[in-house]
């Protein structure tokens, strides 16, 4: 199946269902247990300095194991996974001195995602996505790292756009959709949007974009500061083929700011919860029945198109998620009237 019939054919399944997306990759990869030694392994025996924690380098130096734990979220029920390109970026690998193998670690990322994706849809006859995972980089255009000189900062508005273009190019001949996730600073996801949109333009390859903001606390806000709605005007502009939040907050702490946003929103709704709030020792504990009474709630009120699970969750948790979201509707776009919307820290709306 080819990467138009296939977003097709899940678009058309999502008209009927929920659609499922996978859980946590860092999740399954600490359950690996691997030291120094093993994030490196031969290739990168002698390099200078400490990887451990690089999960990205782990489609170059241990793929077999990632290809298996995407291939054990589609057997758990997921219509689409994630690649494992979170921080495959030449600005987040430079903290591993390796931002010169920033493509080739996204490009591999994206092919061992594909590979299982169409082992599983082989077996099955149904369709199974790959969505490029874009992660917000360790820099912020919108914030100040020195707050002595709120003025400054440091990278502009072209390098992460650069960063993003190439590791875009790099994902796309394997992905399905893009998925720019873990939205902490919107002006950082528009360098991203901004890339993706100049690789359609100079390449002609176009796939739907679909974009995941993240609400860091209690307040309802990003970390730039803007609230779920707000949110979603700044990048709507984009035509996203969905929209939502993940990460930060649990599904029980989230669902206001889902509903804030599924109330607005004239496309789907994709949305992946932390399985809870981390414990003193930074884990979470909360269990797949837990998270899937939550969020099969949200289904069943007609909140959401799309769900997975974010930091904590597993196969188990993502199994439960699509048992508790059977015979659930899935949400339809808002429509409302025409006005003029604008946003800044809260959102703005003109009536005609």
């Amino acid at each position: 199946m080819k990467t138009g019939e296939r977003v097709e054919a899940l678009a058309a399944l999502g008209r009927e269902r929920v659609l499922i997306l996978d859980g946590a990759m860092g999740t399954q990869i600490q359950d690996l247990k691997l030291d120094e030694e093993g994030y490196r392994g031969e290739r990168f025996a002698d390099w200078p300095s400490a990887i451990k924690g690089n999960n990205d380098i782990l489609n170059l130096t241990t793929p077999e194991a990632v290809k298996a734990i995407h291939k054990a979220y589609f057997e758990a029920g997921s219509d689409i996974v994630e690649t494992n390109t979170f921080s495959a970026t030449s600005i987040a690998q430079a903290d591993y001195g390796m931002q010169d193998l920033a493509p080739e670690i996204a490009r591999e990322g994206a092919r061992l995602a594909r590979e299982a994706a169409d082992e599983i849809e082989a077996e099955t006859g149904t369709p199974r996505g790959v969505a490029g995972a874009i992660g917000p980089t360790n820099k912020t255009l919108s914030i100040s790292p020195d707050v002595n000189d709120p003025g400054f900062r440091d990278i502009d508005f072209e390098t992460i756009r650069k960063a993003y273009h190439e590791q875009a190019a790099a994902m796309a001949e394997h992905v399905d959709f893009f998925l720019i996730e873990t939205v902490f600073d919107t002006l950082n996801a528009k360098a991203a949007i901004k890339a993706l949109l100049d690789l359609k333009a100079e390449t002609g390859i176009d796939r739907p974009i679909m974009i995941s903001g993240t609400i860091t606390d209690r307040s309802g806000r990003t970390l730039s500061g803007q609230t779920a709605e707000a949110f979603w005007y700044s990048v709507r502009h984009a035509r996203p083929w969905a929209v939502g939040l993940n990460c930060a907050l649990g599904a029980e702490e989230m669902r206001p700011y889902i509903a804030e946003i599924a109330r607005v929103a004239d496309t789907r709704i994709i949305t992946y919860p932390n399985a809870g709030l981390p414990n003193d020792m930074g884990e979470y504990d909360e269990t797949p029945d837990e998270t899937s009474g939550f969020v099969g709630e949200w289904a069943q009120s007609g909140l959401v198109n799309i769900l997975g699970g974010c930091c904590g969750t597993t196969p188990e948790h993502i199994r439960a998620i699509a048992e508790a979201v059977k015979g659930a509707k899935p949400r339809r776009p808002a429509k409302r009237e025409r006005a003029m919307r604008l946003s800044g820290l809260e959102p703005f709306e003109l009536s005609a």
